[in-house]
């Protein structure tokens, strides 16, 4: 028996950078639907500048109408500094917090606004945080297979940052492809090196991908260790801060097929998950 991973479902990344805005009712409807098929988290919102992400300008309101009932899933929300953790933390139904990190200095500004020195000063606030409230802190490496700015990239500089972060007490790492432009044998080079260096380090997969590359990808990140996987129904979403097009997300339905085909897929409510990807459809009817 394979081990089972890891799953985070992420309607917040797949919805974001859409423009249109999407009813906060159909928001929560088809949140509280991922809520009652088991994935271990829920990337459900973020708590940044309504400038910077209109589109989840209303996730205390979303969240104001997520029933959790029996679900044992948790919910995890994006923040970009520490006035967005506070925010976040603050609200019991919320498990998790996210902060994007990125080894390229070029996508951090452009990201948060902040170098990535001034990032790691706001990492180690929103740790001390999380910590005081009983939150989990997860890391993206962002651009962490690579970046198109010209900025200086190799497996020791992600190392190097993940130390840093790891040394700050923090549990879980997400290494994240954000223009999806990885290839397998880099991902399963890179967790090979990670995983048995950090061992007290949770290392997760955040791949943006293009159909013909999601399953090459995931084989790849298994391979080499990794056991925690971002997806997203139908693959939608992608960074708007990365480049102009949007590289959509691993798919769920792909990251399930390779899970069943190694015969680790987790036990999942497939009659919830079926419902789901018809809300999809309503959801993203504007992609």
């Amino acid at each position: 028996m394979q081990e089972i991973p890891v799953l985070v479902e992420c309607p917040r990344d797949a919805m974001q950078g859409i423009h249109e805005f999407i009813l906060t009712e159909l928001k929560a409807r088809y949140i509280n639907v991922l809520l009652s098929v088991g994935f271990d988290y829920l990337d459900f919102g973020s708590f940044v500048s309504p400038k910077a992400i209109p589109q989840l300008r209303d996730t205390e309101e979303v969240l104001a109408l997520l029933n959790l009932g029996i679900s044992k899933t948790k919910l995890l929300a994006i923040v970009a500094n520490q006035r967005g953790a506070d925010q976040a933390t603050a609200f019991e139904k919320v498990d998790a917090v996210g902060f994007p990190f990125s080894v390229s200095e070029t996508f951090q500004l452009r990201n948060t606004n902040k170098t990535i020195l001034q990032s790691l000063d706001e990492v180690k606030g929103i740790q001390e945080l999380c910590v005081s409230r009983d939150k989990e802190l997860v890391i993206y490496l962002s651009m962490g297979f690579g970046n198109p700015y010209g900025d200086e990239y190799s497996a020791e500089i992600v190392a190097h940052w993940a130390s840093e972060i790891a040394g700050l007490g923090i549990k879980t790492i997400s290494l994240a492809d954000t223009i999806g432009a990885a290839k397998s044998g880099e991902i399963e080079s890179l967790f090979s090196v990670l995983i048995p260096e950090f061992e007290s380090v949770t290392f997760g997969a955040h791949f943006h991908s293009t159909p013909e590359s999601r399953i090459e990808k995931v084989a790849a990140a298994w391979k080499g260790g990794c056991r925690r996987f971002d997806a997203a129904l139908n693959g939608f979403g992608g960074c708007p801060f990365a480049e102009d097009e949007l590289v959509g997300n691993l798919a769920t339905e792909s990251l399930l097929e390779f899970l069943g085909g190694i015969h680790a897929k987790p036990d999942l409510n497939m009659e919830a998950y079926q419902e789901a990807q018809r809300i999809a459809l309503e959801v993203f009817s504007f992609k």
